[in-house]
């Protein structure tokens, strides 16, 4: 391609696609030597403002050298194109990016002052409009980290998630919900608990996230057997004709700062406990949820580790909720190791459909702790008299009206797909006899991770042991899955450096 100068010398640039995948940054490529770029002394990393028919986000600038751009034109990363509904050849119109008042409050925070309801508001809305970068996410995202967060804080920065994000209503109440604070690889009770809460007839709208730090999120595994991306009012008509849904939360702008704040949790490694908990409430409420029960596992490996840090975060997530309107119900379970066998998307639905289907080969545990939980939400919504939910909640898996149920629910998401495999795997055996008294739950995420997953759905593990099992040398311990026989390399490459995912007592 050769570059070219400008006939008219203005602020718009033509679009030329080039299919960059950024994953949430809206990033704006311009030659060096473009017009605009010269006149206006932009450089690399500088933020502009970029419109579109109406349309307007803020974005960071790539600089190109090459003959990929002619100088009256610019490229947009696929987030940016898709949030502008640009097209190829489009005229963009660009200019230098408006100074961002609220970062004076993030500041603030990260020298520990204590931010009011109009600091969260103002940063809660320009995150939500996509303005601010991943530097100043990032920033944020600390400032609200390791303990820096009040309660009024804490229900200040729910308030504006809630209030900069669409907001259902539905005609009658209860309406249920249920979520796990995560950390406990293979957990995905939510994939039955929703079929058999909707079939008692409860009306459940659950929104899921897709993975933050684990190998896979409810979202990424219920999209192995349908869709989960759906707006708003494709939602309301799912749960409308069948009572509930499970769709991914970023899909439908019930709290698109969350969505933009995950985007950089994931990469940091950092779920801190005020974030979590406005994260969780807001949704509920944006969902029109008025009674939720919250999953905290608790174990030496999960995300929690100790029960006082459960007590403590159970008690935030009540106070918050019930300032904001939602009853909140804290379940504390088991997070000594993985639930269900399988750890990756399609392994997990392998495992919730072998409940759902009550196969004889189905996960005890899996579904236990899902009969468990939603016989608490059967009773907390006051459809179960207290000491019957549970009865209730194994009469409808067990009759199949939960799988029934189910189906439904995938039907009206865009129809039902059997989960896939992987091509390539690897059993990997004891090195070593004794009893297994611990599992590295943070391991195991992170082995199956590496895998592929949650990017491929067939990538992960099989377990084939659980805490307390008696091994010999040469047991299989799991099955690694990949989707290519590179990521499988690589998985097991880690592996060899650290080998100790199960602690061995012998006898």
């Amino acid at each position: 391609m050769q570059a070219t100068e400008p006939s008219v010398n203005t602020n718009e640039l033509r679009l030329r696609k080039l299919g960059i995948d950024t994953y949430r940054q809206a990033v704006i490529y311009m030659h060096r030597n473009c017009f605009i770029c010269r006149s206006e002394g932009f450089a690399a990393q500088t933020r502009l403002h970029v419109q579109l028919r109406g349309r307007e986000i803020i974005a960071t600038l790539n600089v190109i050298d090459s003959t990929l751009l002619n100088y009256d034109e610019a490229g947009l990363s696929n987030w940016a194109c898709e949030a502008l509904e640009a097209n190829d050849g489009d005229l963009l119109t660009v200019s230098h990016a408006p100074e961002l008042a609220s970062l004076s409050g993030v500041r603030a925070k990260l020298f520990g002052e204590t931010l009011g309801q109009s600091d969260w508001n103002a940063i809660i809305n320009d995150i939500a409009a996509g303005r601010y970068a991943d530097i100043h996410l990032a920033a944020f995202v600390s400032a609200c980290a390791a303990g820096r967060m009040s309660l009024p804080e804490t229900i200040g920065l729910t308030r504006a998630m809630i209030e900069a994000g669409s907001r259902m209503a539905w005609p009658q109440s209860p309406i249920a919900d249920k979520h796990c604070i995560g950390g406990l690889p293979g957990n995905r009770t939510s994939l039955i608990i929703v079929p058999i809460i909707a079939a008692a007839g409860l009306i459940m709208p659950k929104t899921s996230s897709r993975a933050i730090t684990s190998p896979a999120g409810t979202a990424d595994t219920m999209e192995v057997l349908t869709p989960v991306t759906h707006n708003l009012a494709s939602m309301r008509r799912i749960v409308e004709r069948e009572g509930g849904c499970i769709v991914w939360g970023g899909s439908v702008a019930l709290s698109p700062a969350d969505d933009a704040l995950i985007s950089v949790e994931r990469p940091l490694d950092i779920d801190s406990p005020a974030q979590l908990v406005a994260s969780v409430i807001s949704k509920k409420v944006a969902a029109g949820s008025t009674h939720a029960v919250i999953d905290i596992p608790v174990g030496s490996t999960a995300k929690v580790r100790s029960h006082a840090a459960a007590h403590k975060l159970g008690n935030m997530l009540e106070q918050v909720g019930a300032e904001l309107g939602i009853a909140i119900q804290i379940v504390f379970t088991d997070g000594l190791q993985p639930v269900g066998r399988g750890i990756g998307p399609a392994l997990e639905a392998r495992d919730v459909l072998a409940v759902l289907r009550r196969e004889r080969s189905a996960p005890l545990d899996l579904r236990e702790r899902s009969l468990q939980l939603a016989s608490t939400l059967l009773e907390f919504c006051g459809v179960a008299r207290e000491g019957s939910g549970y009865a209730r909640a194994a009469e409808l898996l067990d009759s199949g009206e939960a799988l029934a149920k189910f189906l439904s629910i995938c039907d009206a998401q865009g129809g039902f797909h059997e989960p896939p495999r992987a091509e390539f795997t690897h059993v990997v055996e004891s090195i070593t006899a004794g009893r297994i008294v611990e599992v590295g739950n943070r391991r195991l995420a992170r082995l199956a991770k590496l895998a592929g997953a949650p990017r491929a759905q067939v990538a992960g593990i099989d377990l084939h042991v659980a805490c307390w099992d008696r091994v010999e040398k040469g047991t299989p311990l799991f099955t690694l899955h990949a989707e290519t026989p590179g990521e499988l390399q690589y998985a097991l490459s880690s592996l060899a450096t650290s080998p100790d995912i199960f602690t061995l007592a012998r006898e």
